[in-house]
């Protein structure tokens, strides 16, 4: 570990051990920095690593203060990484092997957990994906929607991070305007009408199932289309 790194995890560690809670200010820097036996340069590099991995949070004139650590905030940076990775068609197939091993178990835990009004809110979404079969922008949203919905109905927070941030907003674009050039659109919204019906069921097998069904068949049809080169073309 670099000396940087070593002050950062002595950070870590009072914030793990309760010693510096979520909202709590740090000490001024010199005392941070004599608090912890660093440089004061070291201390200042510690502090600007966790401020960008938005474990702390720097107010000007004020002071530096540890955020709430709330999921959705630390693992927001995970979609920005993912839309990076749009052009590197093996980590492509990686994080729809990461979906399909996580999506299909969510949906089966949603369905035990699930509230009348949450499952209102995907069937508004599947209701605007049928709407909306020739608009990709709107299939798209609508289909990251739908799947979000699905997803909180679990309550874990940090299972709904981690899915949407492996499930790209580029990628749900690509993948919807492919499957409307080979007419294979309304398959996919048979698939998702296949989850909501087992919602509505509150069966937990056969929403994993289901949901299974169409994650497979979403990355069989994405890895086909790699080899094929599709996406090449695809401005997006």
């Amino acid at each position: 570990m670099s000396l940087t790194d070593k002050a950062i995890e002595q950070i870590r560690e009072l914030i793990r051990s309760g010693a510096l809670p979520p909202g709590a200010k740090l000490p001024p820097e010199p005392e941070l920095a004599a608090q912890l036996g660093l440089s004061r340069n070291l201390a200042r590099e510690a502090v600007k690593a966790l401020a960008v991995a938005r474990v702390l949070e720097v107010k000007r004139g004020d002071g530096t203060y540890v955020t709430s650590l709330q999921p959705s905030l630390l693992l927001e940076s995970l979609g920005g990484a993912v839309e990076l990775l749009q052009g590197d068609d093996g980590a492509l197939l990686d994080l729809m092997e990461v979906r399909r091993l996580l999506e299909p178990l969510a949906t089966g835990l949603a369905a035990s957990r699930i509230s009348d009004a949450q499952l209102a809110e995907v069937k508004s979404h599947l209701d605007a994906m049928r709407e909306a079969r020739d608009d990709v922008e709107r299939l798209n949203a609508h289909d990251a929607a739908f799947h979000r919905a699905v997803v909180a109905a679990t309550g874990n927070e940090t299972l709904l991070t981690l899915l949407e941030g492996v499930s790209g907003r580029t990628l749900r674009a690509r993948i919807w305007r492919g499957l409307v050039d080979d007419q294979a659109g309304g398959r996919t919204l048979a698939e998702h009408e296949a989850i909501f019906d087992a919602l509505s069921s509150r069966d937990a097998t056969l929403s994993q199932a289901a949901a299974l069904l169409h994650v497979g068949n979403t990355e069989r049809w994405l890895r086909e289309h790699l080899r094929s080169g599709g996406f090449e073309q695809d401005p997006r």
